[in-house]
């Protein structure tokens, strides 16, 4: 069974490595994909550095910010895995046992999907998955799983409201897995307290205007050329333009 991790990252180039060095150290992990979301800093330049140092390692960089939700479908379809693992590209204090935590119970399909909760990694985060633990960018399902899920395309932030959702509506079994030690900075500590606050409001917003729009079902559009378009690069060199997905 092949398991390829999907990291979706925009503007980071400092912390990166910290995700991609527990990765490469995994192995359960057969691929991994970095989806660089229109970045305007050197993420895609850090993620080359470490497509050099490891061929299961691809970057796919999309020419416009397509929102989380997007940079994740991007990922899931341009892979033939049979488990997605998706994380956030700015993780501290990952390692590689909490990736075979979360891989484990899908691959085993003992779950169709797992979701980490942060413990023990900073006050802020743990509070936060304490009151909201589906609020998580730390889940692995099957990838047809994943793709059969309707407007992911366009979700945004609001992407994990929406899997979940719909995850519940279709009774899949949901596994909680305990990352201790893990977290990731705060909107406010990592761009600004201005920025950062801005930065959440926007992401509440994305997230009840999903909650809103689950009540109605939406078909999910197809990724074009015209969208976005993108350039797939491994330790070789640059492979494709145009973002040419697998179905």
């Amino acid at each position: 069974m092949k398991v390829a991790v999907i990291v979706p990252a925009y503007n980071e180039a400092a912390r990166l490595a910290g995700v991609l060095t527990p990765l490469l150290a995994a192995p359960e992990v057969d691929e991994i994909v970095v989806v660089d979301d229109g970045s305007s800093d050197d993420t895609a330049a850090v993620a080359r550095r470490f497509c050099r140092q490891s061929s299961r390692l691809r970057l796919i960089e999309l020419s416009e910010n397509q929102g989380k939700g997007g940079a994740m479908r991007w990922g899931a379809r341009n892979t033939d895995a049979d488990v997605l693992l998706f994380l956030d590209a700015d993780l501290i204090g990952l390692k590689p046992e909490h990736l075979s935590a979360l891989i484990e119970p899908v691959a085993r399909g003992d779950a169709e999907m797992t979701m980490g909760v942060f413990r023990g990694g900073g006050f802020a985060t743990d509070l936060s998955h304490l009151f909201a633990p589906g609020i998580t960018g730390q889940r692995a399902l099957g990838r047809h799983a994943f793709l059969s899920l309707t407007a992911v395309q366009r979700a945004r932030y609001g992407v994990e409201t929406l899997i979940n959702h719909q995850a519940r509506a279709q009774r899949w079994r949901i596994a909680h897995v305990v990352l201790q030690g893990v977290s990731h900075p705060v909107k406010e500590r990592k761009i600004g307290p201005i920025r950062g606050t801005l930065a959440r409001l926007r992401m509440y917003a994305e997230i009840a205007r999903v909650l809103v729009e689950s009540r109605r079902p939406h078909e999910e559009p197809e990724v074009t050329l015209e969208r976005a378009a993108a350039a797939e690069y491994r330790d070789t060199g640059p492979l494709e333009e145009g973002g040419g997905a697998r179905g």
